[in-house]
């Protein structure tokens, strides 16, 4: 059943390239191996798949986020690698220097070369 089986996050990328250098450099995950012209990476326990699309950068909502301890911390070291962070200030969602906080969560959005929206968020509980 599906219930008990992983789900894999897809990154679509244009320019697999230019997509493996931002996420390695950048965001700094470790490829973990080529399968069919894209790129495992390990996260915490679990992964994602970086594939080459024509339909890269055209979802306006996020394709994944990572779950983190301290977001102004992960916020802080992205930029230091040169991550550029989202500001949205709209009914029901102001940023505040990258972070926005709603109920008890605070989340943090960046656009990775392709042009997807990734997020990092922080459970306050």
């Amino acid at each position: 059943m599906l219930k008990h089986s992983p789900v894999v996050p897809y990154i679509p990328a244009t320019d697999i390239a230019r997509a493996r250098k931002f996420y390695e450099e950048k965001v700094g995950l470790v490829a973990r191996e080529e399968i069919a012209g894209g790129v495992v990476y390990e996260c915490g326990g679990s992964w994602i798949f970086l594939y080459h699309s024509g339909g890269a950068g055209t979802s306006k909502a996020s394709q994944a986020f990572w779950q983190v301890q301290d977001i102004e911390a992960e916020v802080r070291e992205l930029r230091a690698r040169g991550v550029v962070f989202e500001e949205y200030d709209m009914p029901g969602l102001k940023t505040v220097d990258g972070i926005a906080t709603a109920g008890d969560s605070r989340a943090a959005w960046f656009k990775d070369s392709e042009g997807n929206i990734m997020a990092i968020i922080q459970s306050m509980r």
